[in-house]
């Protein structure tokens, strides 16, 4: 064997668990066949993409095609609610899905929430569809071991999340654990150097970054909008964001001469706890008149108190029950609910609210929280512009400025993110890309 062949045994090389489609309808976007077609020929994958671009028809595309090759049927699992999403957008293509919470298998496709997925067999399923993937990360560890364990046992995975930043070591770690590939901590050991005491603060080994993004490539697609992987972008076009600061003035606190920004936690949520009420009422006097409106709140204490200060208003509540939590937000989705109260924990993933175009944000350090609860309205498919407000106090301005950094730095890892895969995912798709018209030669016309 010559050296170079040898240096070639190296490489990652992508591997094939999947088969060639087997039905693709014409409702796809182009750039939605393709990656729909390179997940079911991989046959165990994960699409990193940007909220509208439509991974649930193209998931659901995957598990038919899932379901006529092994005559099995197709388990899909999603955050609270939005099973009743997914089934709703399979009415819309003509695809036959059905909720079930109570561990029943359904042909073709059976929907189910995560918080329910215990009470079926994953020997009964041909292939498994977690949705919004990057809620895995969220679960105490027991319940993230049981998911992961859940799909190892299913033939063909499919993780689909528009996490802002999915080169998070844990969320790739738990990603290819679960779809089969290499492990949580030997991904580690292989590409990244610890830089501190928790798992954000693990980097990339200079020497290892090619090949940590050419492996991504082997199992992971990444993409903000169409022309990330040459293709038109179209209709896939966001309206402008405003993101408007709302900030209420601080008492000074016990024991100071004058207020200051609020520093250590400690300070930070005593300050959440002082300016509550003034805190909520802005809030309150922000939401429109005619309009629906989502106010995201972090306490139970801000939750009660805006529901008492905002006559139409319905709260989702974690003391709610998982059937009345599902019901509210079904019917703000239906427009039943105008105004919705809810924490970014309980109704942050997955829910399309493009009626809605109206959010009223109250700041954490959590920059991914803030990036979900946005998307919610501002995503592919909204048709306003949406208007963001930002309440806080003065004493909060460092928890404002931290989530702020954090969107800038997750921005530009996101851009990161595509540019160096690009090199790789694109391998096998240019044969399908047509972004341009090829000029023949005057000499040959």
């Amino acid at each position: 064997m010559k050296y170079s062949e040898f240096i070639d045994t190296k490489k990652f090389k992508n591997q094939s668990f999947g088969f060639k489609p087997i039905w693709m309808p014409e409702f796809l976007y182009d750039f939605q066949q393709v990656l729909t077609t390179w997940a079911l020929h991989t046959g165990r994958s994960a699409l990193f993409e940007d909220c509208g671009l439509g991974k649930t028809p193209q998931s659901l595309v995957w598990a038919v095609n899932v379901f006529k090759k092994t005559s099995k049927p197709v388990l899909v699992v999603t955050p609270l609610a939005v099973s009743y999403q997914t089934q709703r957008e399979g009415n819309k293509f003509g695809i036959e899905v059905h909720r079930n919470q109570k561990g029943i298998p359904k042909y073709p496709i059976t929907v189910t929430n995560y918080e329910r997925l215990y009470l079926f067999n994953p020997h009964d399923f041909g292939g498994i569809v977690c949705d919004e993937s990057s809620i895995l990360k969220n679960f105490e560890g027991k319940m993230r071991k049981f998911i992961t364990e859940f799909s190892t046992s299913i033939q063909y995975r499919l993780l689909c999340t528009a996490t802002p930043a999915p080169n998070d070591c844990m969320e790739l770690g738990t990603s290819s654990e679960a779809l089969g590939y290499m492990k949580y901590d030997r991904m580690l050991g292989a590409f990244f150097s610890h830089k501190g005491k928790t798992t954000s603060q693990w980097a990339i080994k200079g020497y290892a970054k090619n090949q940590f993004w050419q492996w991504v490539g082997t199992w992971a697609r990444a993409m903000r909008k169409p022309s990330d992987m040459g293709f038109l972008d179209g209709k896939f076009a966001l309206p402008d964001l405003k993101l408007i600061d709302s900030v209420i003035p601080s008492k000074v606190p016990p024991g100071k001469l004058f207020s200051c920004p609020a520093i250590t936690l400690n300070d930070q949520r005593q300050e959440r706890r002082l300016t509550l009420k003034a805190r909520c009422e802005r809030a309150a006097s922000l939401v429109p008149k005619n309009r629906p409106c989502i106010l995201w709140c972090h306490l139970n204490d801000e939750g009660n108190l805006l529901e008492s200060l905002i006559p139409d208003a319905v709260q989702v509540a974690g003391k709610d029950s998982d059937e009345t939590k599902e019901k509210k937000l079904i019917e703000f989705s239906t427009g039943d609910i105008r105004v919705l109260i809810t924490k970014p924990r309980i109704g942050g993933f997955g829910m399309n609210w493009q009626h809605c175009s109206d959010v009223i944000y109250f700041p954490s350090h959590s920059y991914e929280q803030f990036y979900q609860c946005i998307r919610r309205c501002w995503r592919f498919g909204q048709t306003r512009d949406v208007k963001c407000h930002i309440v806080s106090s003065q004493r909060e301005s460092r928890v404002v400025e931290n989530m702020k950094e954090k969107e800038k730095k997750s921005s530009a890892m996101y851009k990161g993110i595509v540019k160096n895969m690009s090199k790789y995912q694109n391998e096998e798709t240019d044969d399908n890309i047509r972004n341009s018209s090829i000029k023949v030669p005057t000499w040959l016309q």
